[in-house]
């Protein structure tokens, strides 16, 4: 099968695409034909040597959308040419190729009426952002909520949660994005180039940061006692608050079919809808990683694999 995969850790250039042995279905797993796989912020992790304890070659990539293929033993609940989403076990990589096998557990049928591109932008952006706003924040009707970088993958459909939940959801987002964000629901925009959003929010029940850096510790004194932020882009810890009467959390994102199906019902229903996308093919994995790492996406990139 046609892949991309490194063999030393490094820049985007370290990326290859060719050729990998086909997956075969294990025990209890499917095998998938990808016919789409997202780009995540983590898959530039993996590929600079975050995680030093891997074997080479090294497939990338976390979560994907396509067509059963082959089933292990014991798989009882999928058939061949079912179409399906998932996001890998924790540990697990190798999205980014023609086929992968998988646990059968935590892959969900795809909706008819979900493209395998928007199903796979919606998988771990929506498995990430559904667990922060709904188990770690446990946001609730009436209160405020500050989302950093709403322009993001993730921040695109936490703003929409947020939304249905009847929270009044501020962001921050470039200029250019203001109109974006604003059709997915937010009530208030900041500038985060024009101004200091710890200068002009204050009295937050919750803050939800995809950026990191400076933003997470500043996050902080925009919550109000009592208050609660939630962390993805500062490591595996959640940072140390500088004050006591506010939680910082680190959400745990379980790979699970009942959270896929929670999503897909969701955008059945149409209380969310995929992020705004950009299309790759595999074979432009490095432009692809490039751009991730710019920090300035609005919505996913995805790439369109058959």
């Amino acid at each position: 099968m046609k892949a991309v995969f490194i063999e030393q850790f490094g820049g985007p250039e370290v990326l290859k695409y060719g050729d990998l042995p086909d997956p075969i279905a294990g025990p209890s797993e499917v095998v998938v034909d990808v016919v789409a796989a997202s780009v995540n912020a983590a898959d530039c992790k993996v590929r600079a040597g975050q995680n030093k304890q891997v074997k080479f070659p090294l497939g990338l990539g976390r979560d994907f959308s396509g067509v059963v293929s082959a089933i292990g033993d014991g798989v009882t609940d999928f058939k061949l040419g079912d179409a399906v989403f998932a996001v890998c076990a924790a540990g697990q990589e190798g999205a980014y190729a023609e086929k992968i096998a998988i646990n059968a557990a935590i892959v969900a049928k795809k909706p008819d009426g979900l493209s395998h591109i928007n199903a796979a932008a919606l998988a771990l952006t929506g498995l990430t952002a559904l667990t922060t706003i709904e188990e770690t924040l446990k946001l609730r009707p009436g209160e405020t909520i500050l989302i950093h970088g709403g322009a993001g993958g993730v921040a695109s459909v936490a703003i929409q949660l947020a939304q249905h939940v009847g929270a009044h959801v501020i962001t921050t987002a470039s200029a250019r994005n203001h109109d974006y964000v604003r059709g997915l629901g937010a009530d208030e925009i900041i500038d985060y180039n024009a101004e200091d959003f710890a200068k002009v929010v204050s009295n937050c029940d919750a803050v939800f940061d995809t950026v990191g850096g400076d933003v997470a510790q500043q996050s902080f004194a925009v919550l109000k006692p009592g208050g609660r932020a939630a962390f993805i882009a500062s490591g595996p810890q959640a940072p140390k608050p500088d004050r006591d009467d506010v939680r910082s959390l680190r959400p745990s994102v379980e790979r699970t079919r009942r959270h896929l199906d929670r999503i897909a019902k969701l955008y059945q229903e149409g209380i969310i809808r995929p992020p705004e996308i950009k299309l790759f093919r595999l074979s432009e994995a490095a432009e692809a990683h490039r751009l991730s790492e710019s920090r300035h996406v609005r919505g996913k990139l995805v790439f369109q694999v058959r």
